[in-house]
């Protein structure tokens, strides 16, 4: 299993005040990459489902999709609204299982990509129901250590109502943080403002770096291309279990 680290500190305040700033030149940079974005080839039209951050929506991955659909994926949004945690997918993920199975039984096992929270949902999920899952994509997803290695855990435990030290969320964790059985990759920064980078890290799959705030870290054009490189090089593998 992955090594729960309780030592990993947050990122420090200095990163975490320029969140803001750092996510506004994400957006405003966007422009001066569409071309190289438009180069990209075309996918294999695999199912994929976007799985927003804690407190994000639909509407935050309006870009990513949009990348996504003209590479000819099948990108589908959650549609669950914002992101509450249990409160919004069910305490055992039921309502999310639900839906992936709807899309699986008519396209073939999915490709979940979770931001943040919704990463960890993604392995959650993927833990549960490999056999609805091809491949799982993480985005600056706490995962792999003490949820206390981030400056927004206080907001976690009162947006969700769930409490770190509660033992059945205790085990959730550990149950996210273990080894999948499908392919994983793990797009992490180590000058993330919001939650330490160490955690972010996949040291059973793959894990690409990259130089990014958290919040906005899904309009990166950086993350577009890693994603698209990611979904292009598993495009000959066969899904689990289909070979």
């Amino acid at each position: 299993m992955t090594v729960v680290t309780e030592s990993v500190r947050p990122p420090s305040k200095l990163l975490w005040a320029a969140e803001l700033p750092r996510a506004a030149w994400t957006v405003m940079s966007l422009p001066r990459h569409t071309r190289r974005l438009r180069s990209e080839p075309v996918g294999d039209g695999r199912p994929v489902l976007l799985l927003p951050g804690l407190m994000q929506g639909e509407r935050s991955f309006v870009l990513l999709r949009r990348f996504l659909r003209q590479r000819g994926y099948q990108a589908h949004y959650w549609g669950f609204g914002r992101n509450l945690g249990a409160r919004t997918i069910g305490t055992q993920a039921e309502r999310l299982i639900e839906r992936i199975e709807a899309i699986a039984a008519t396209s073939g096992p999915v490709t979940l990509i979770g931001v943040s929270l919704g990463g960890m949902i993604a392995r959650l999920v993927a833990q549960r129901r490999p056999d609805l899952i091809r491949e799982v994509i993480t985005i600056s997803s706490p995962f792999a250590g003490s949820a206390k290695a981030t400056n927004v855990w206080r907001f976690f435990e009162w947006i969700t109502g769930e409490r770190l030290d509660d033992p059945a969320v205790a085990a959730r964790s550990a149950e996210i943080a273990a080894p999948l059985s499908v392919p994983t990759t793990a797009i992490w920064s180590r000058s993330d403002g919001l939650v330490a980078g160490e955690i972010c890290r996949d040291d059973h799959g793959r894990s690409i770096e990259i130089n990014s705030s958290h919040l906005g870290v899904q309009l990166r054009p950086d993350v577009f291309l890693a994603v698209a490189g990611v979904l292009e090089a598993s495009a000959e593998e066969p899904p689990a279990g289909r070979a």
